[in-house]
C-alpha cells in the first residue's frame, strides 16, 4: 500500500514537472529568467511574510475546531500541525482529498485523539475554508464588473460565472447533505464496511475490524461534525480566521506583482486566487502545475495590458513558490518529527 502511494506521488510530481516545463516554455525561458532576476527582494520578503500570516491564521481555524471537539493544543503546536497538514496535501495526489487521511493521522498522534475525531476536525476546517474563498471571489467580481466592464472579456466572464455557480451549488449540496445526514451516514457505513475489511485483510499485522467497530467509528466522525456545526460562536471565529487567511494569500499575489514593478488591482487577486485553488483537486500533488496554469490563464484573460506572459508566469512563480514551498518545508520537518516518534509534546498543548 505504501509502495502504491509512493508510485502515485512520483508519477504526480513527474506530471507536474511536465506541466511546469510547458508553462515556462509558454512564457519563454530566457525572458522569464530576466523578469525574475529583476524582482525586488523587499517585496519578495513581504510575500513570504503574507504566506506565514496565512498559515498562522488557518492554524487558528484548526485550533478553534479542535477546541470544539475537546482537543486542546497550543497555537504554536496548531501552527506546526497545520503546516504538516499542508505538507501532506502538497505531496499527495488530489490535494486535500488525498492529504486529509494523512493529516488526520498527524493530528491524532500529536493530540492523542481518536482518528475519526481528527478526521472530522480537518474535514471541517477544509469546508470552512471554502466559504470565504467564494465570498471574496464574488466581492472581487462585483467590483470588477462595476469598474472595468467585465462583460467585455469572455474568458474572465466564464471564470466569474463558474464562481457564481459554485457559490450557489456547493451551499445547496451541503444543506441537502446536512438535512439527510443520517441517511447519508447509513449509506456510507454500508458502502465502506466491506471495503475497509477487505483492505485490512490484505495488510500484514493489521487486525480486521468488525462491522460493528467500523460503524462505531463512522458514526463517531458524523457526531464530531455535528458538534462542530452546533457551536456558532466558535464557527464565526474559525470563519473569520479563514477569511483573513485568504486575504493574506491574495495580498501575497498582489505583492508578487509589486516585486516585478507591475501595479495590478487587488480585486484581480480576489477573483483568481480562489478560482485557481479549485485546480488543487487534480491528480497533481497539491495541484502543483495545475494551480499555476489556471492562475496564469486567468491573469492573461483579465484586462491588464501591462501583464505579459513572462510577467504573469514570474508573478505566479514568486507567489506559488512561497505558498507551496514554505508550508511544504516546515510541514515536512514536522511530519518527519512526528513519524520518528518524538512528537510535539515538548512544545506544549
Amino acid at each position: 500500500m505504501a509502495r502504491e502511494n509512493l508510485r502515485a506521488t512520483v508519477l504526480g510530481f513527474g506530471a507536474a514537472v511536465g506541466v511546469f516545463a510547458l508553462l515556462f516554455s509558454f512564457a519563454g525561458f530566457d525572458e522569464l529568467l530576466r523578469t525574475l532576476g529583476r524582482a525586488d527582494p523587499r517585496y519578495v520578503g513581504l510575500v513570504i511574510l503574507a504566506t506565514l500570516a496565512w498559515l498562522a491564521l488557518w492554524s487558528v481555524s484548526l485550533n478553534t475546531v479542535l477546541g470544539i471537539l475537546g482537543v486542546e493544543l497550543s497555537y504554536t503546536t496548531s501552527f506546526l500541525v497545520f503546516a504538516g497538514a499542508t505538507f501532506s496535501n502538497n505531496v499527495t495526489p488530489f490535494g486535500q482529498a488525498g492529504g486529509e487521511p494523512v493529516t488526520a493521522y498527524l493530528i491524532s498522534r500529536v493530540a492523542d485523539a481518536e482518528y475519526e475525531r481528527s478526521l472530522a476536525a480537518i474535514a471541517s476546517v477544509d469546508t470552512l475554508n471554502f466559504v470565504p474563498s467564494i465570498t471574496l471571489a464574488l466581492v472581487g467580481a462585483g467590483y470588477f464588473a462595476s469598474e472595468l466592464a467585465l462583460g467585455a472579456n469572455e474568458n474572465l466572464l466564464v471564470a466569474v460565472a463558474a464562481v457564481v455557480a459554485l457559490a450557489v451549488l456547493v451551499p445547496a449540496l451541503v444543506f441537502v447533505g446536512w438535512r439527510r445526514r443520517y441517511r447519508l451516514e447509513a449509506r456510507i457505513v454500508e458502502a465502506l464496511t466491506p471495503v475497509i475489511r477487505a483492505v485490512a485483510d490484505r495488510l500484514p499485522r493489521i487486525p480486521v475490524p468488525s462491522p460493528e467497530g467500523i460503524e462505531r467509528r463512522i458514526r463517531g466522525f458524523f457526531r464530531a461534525i455535528e458538534r462542530v456545526a452546533s457551536n456558532p460562536r466558535e464557527l464565526a471565529i474559525a470563519l473569520g480566521a479563514s477569511a483573513t487567511g485568504w486575504l493574506c494569500q491574495m495580498l501575497a499575489l498582489w505583492l508578487a506583482f509589486g516585486a516585478l514593478g507591475v501595479d495590478v488591482r487587488l480585486s484581480i487577486a480576489l477573483i483568481v486566487v480562489p478560482i485557481a485553488a479549485i485546480a488543487g483537486v487534480t491528480p497533481l500533488p497539491g495541484g502543483a502545475g495545475g494551480i499555476e496554469t489556471v492562475l496564469v490563464l486567468l491573469l492573461l484573460a483579465a484586462p491588464l495590458p501591462q501583464v505579459t506572459e513572462p510577467i504573469a508566469v514570474a508573478a505566479v512563480v514568486i507567489f506559488r513558490g512561497a505558498v507551496y514551498w514554505i508550508p511544504t518545508v516546515i510541514g515536512g520537518v514536522v511530519a518527519a518529527w512526528i513519524g520518528s516518534g518524538i512528537g510535539l509534546g515538548s512544545i506544549g498543548r
